[in-house]
């Protein structure tokens, strides 16, 4: 008897608001992501901390619903380029039968949005489908503890020159 396929695994919202300027993409939330239902929950994870040092708050000494109004006030948003898929486990290299989610509607809800910038390498296989969606396109070094090549500071400084692109440094 074969193994059962790993159970379909469903994202989170995207955080988004009318002026958003900017939407950071990651690939599908990580385990700990999705049992706390917030992003970036993995606390090795560089993305709050490289946020934080942008803005020059402490984000992860807040409340997650108040980091969400932060990112949201600095016209920032936060999405996956997954609705679902299946996977055992938080490897991008695991994930199986994945549905992506309606980037196109991002440009109804912000007709301030300027570009995407997609968080790692999965991310950035969905670059063909975000470069038809008309905006700029971006490609950062992700930000999962995983991606042990990049120093916290390399990682800083790819960020800030696309946020400071798109206003939202």
């Amino acid at each position: 008897m074969s193994p059962a396929a790993p159970t379909r695994l469903h994202g989170l919202p995207p955080v988004i608001a009318a002026h958003t300027r900017l939407v950071v993409l990651g690939s599908f939330p990580r385990v700990a992501s999705l049992e706390a239902g917030e992003y970036y929950a993995h606390p090795r994870n560089h993305f709050w901390p490289i946020l934080s040092a942008l803005w020059d708050l402490d984000l992860r000494a807040m409340p997650y619903a108040k980091r969400l109004d932060a990112v949201r006030d600095h016209g920032l948003g936060i999405w996956d380029v997954y609705a679902s898929c299946r996977r055992e486990g938080s490897l991008d290299s695991s994930i199986e039968d994945a549905q992506p989610n309606d980037l196109a509607s991002l440009l109804r809800v912000a007709p301030s949005l300027q570009a995407f910038a997609h968080n790692g390498g999965e991310s950035a296989r969905a670059m063909r489908v975000t470069r038809a969606l008309g905006l700029v396109v971006h490609r950062l070094p992700s930000t999962s503890p995983a991606n042990a090549s990049w120093s916290f500071d390399r990682k800083l400084q790819a960020w800030r020159s696309v946020f400071e692109r798109h206003a939202v440094a």
